[in-house]
């Protein structure tokens, strides 16, 4: 149950998945041992940890830009990918980050309806992207730490 917690957080972003994972490997460690957390394991995970915080940002931000999107249309992106899942369960986690990018450019930037539709649909594409890698490291996160422990 605790692992699905993890990537529960893919789907409300708004949850810390990736702190989760950490502090599983923490609670691990303290109930039973930290003997099978080499130092090759903890600096795996941690470069793995870092990582997914990378692709989180680069890969929205890229897309953004490829797309010719301001930082207003990153940071509407961004406010509608926590806000979108709460508001609209499922679905908003692809339209929030659309509609926030596109309101955005469309309030801030005074651009036109086609431009902002574009940035909103790459924020989107981005979030996919990024949401795939995640579940494909984090998976590989789990399952080396498995590979520990039994």
């Amino acid at each position: 149950m605790y692992l699905l917690s993890v990537f529960f957080s893919l789907i409300y972003p708004i949850l810390p998945g990736v702190l989760f994972l950490a502090a599983g490997f923490l609670i691990y460690g303290f109930a039973f041992s930290f003997e099978p957390f080499s130092l090759v394991f903890i600096t795996i995970q941690v470069l793995l940890f870092i990582s997914l915080f990378v692709v989180d940002y680069v890969g929205n931000a890229y897309a953004v830009k490829k797309k010719g999107g301001s930082k207003a249309a990153l940071w509407g992106s961004t406010i509608g990918l926590l806000v979108g899942p709460f508001v609209i369960p499922v679905a908003g986690i692809l339209i929030g980050p659309f509609l926030g990018a596109v309101l955005a450019e469309l309030l801030f930037r005074k651009t036109n309806f086609k431009s902002a539709v574009s940035v909103g649909i790459g924020t989107v594409l981005a979030f996919v992207g990024t949401t795939i890698i995640k579940i494909v490291t984090q998976a590989l996160m789990i399952g080396y730490f498995y590979y520990q422990v039994l």
